[in-house]
C-alpha cells in the first residue's frame, strides 16, 4: 500500500511541475469556415524556421536550437495525427515562425499592497500555420504566447516548447467548435 502512496505522490508532484512551469503559456486556435482539418493528410515545409536570433541568450539557452526543436515537435505531433510529410502535391503548407518582445510591459500587482505597477515582462510568441496551396488561404492557424524569462534550462526550455505546440494541435482532426 505505501508503494502505491508514494507512486500517485511522484505523478503528482510531476505533473504539478509541469503545470507550473507552463501556467503562463496562452495557446488559441482558429480553423477557416468550412475547413475540415480531417480531409487533410499530407503536408509540407514552405519556409524554414523563422525563429528570433537571441545572441545574449535572454530567451533562448545557449547551445539550444530552439528552430530545429520546433520542427521537430511539429513533425511529431502531425505524423500523431496521421498526417505525412511529402514534397509532391501536400495538401497543406507549414510554416512557424516565433519571436520575443522583450520591451513588453505589464501591470504587475504588489501582494502587499495590492497596488498595480507597470512593470517590463518580456514575452515570447509562437505562429503556426497551415495554408491550402491551392487557395494559398490559412485554413488553420494557432499561437502560443508566455513569458519570457532567462536562466532557464534547456530541458525547461524543451518542455515549454512541447507543451505549446502539443495543446496548439491537441484538436487537430475533430469538427471545429462553434463559438455562437
Amino acid at each position: 500500500m505505501k508503494i502505491h502512496h508514494l507512486l500517485v505522490l511522484c505523478i503528482t508532484l510531476f505533473f504539478s511541475g509541469c503545470a507550473t512551469l507552463t501556467k503562463d503559456i496562452n495557446v488559441n486556435t482558429e480553423t477557416a469556415p468550412g475547413a475540415s482539418l480531417a480531409d487533410y493528410k499530407t503536408f509540407a515545409w514552405i519556409a524554414s524556421a523563422q525563429i528570433v536570433n537571441d545572441p545574449h541568450g535572454n530567451w533562448e539557452p545557449p547551445n539550444f536550437d530552439a528552430d530545429t526543436e520546433v520542427k521537430f515537435l511539429l513533425l511529431k505531433e502531425l505524423r500523431d495525427k496521421g498526417l505525412e510529410e511529402t514534397m509532391r502535391n501536400p495538401d497543406l503548407l507549414l510554416v512557424f515562425a516565433a519571436g520575443v518582445d522583450m520591451q513588453n510591459l505589464e501591470f504587475v500587482e504588489d501582494p502587499k499592497t495590492k497596488m498595480s505597477s507597470l512593470q517590463q515582462m518580456p514575452k515570447g510568441a509562437l505562429l503556426v500555420a497551415m495554408i491550402d496551396p491551392a487557395t494559398r488561404y490559412p485554413v488553420w492557424v494557432g499561437t502560443a504566447t508566455g513569458d519570457v524569462e532567462s536562466g532557464r534550462s534547456n530541458e525547461d526550455v524543451r518542455k515549454r516548447l512541447a507543451y505549446a505546440v502539443k495543446k496548439m494541435l491537441a484538436d487537430w482532426g475533430k469538427p471545429a467548435q462553434s463559438r455562437y
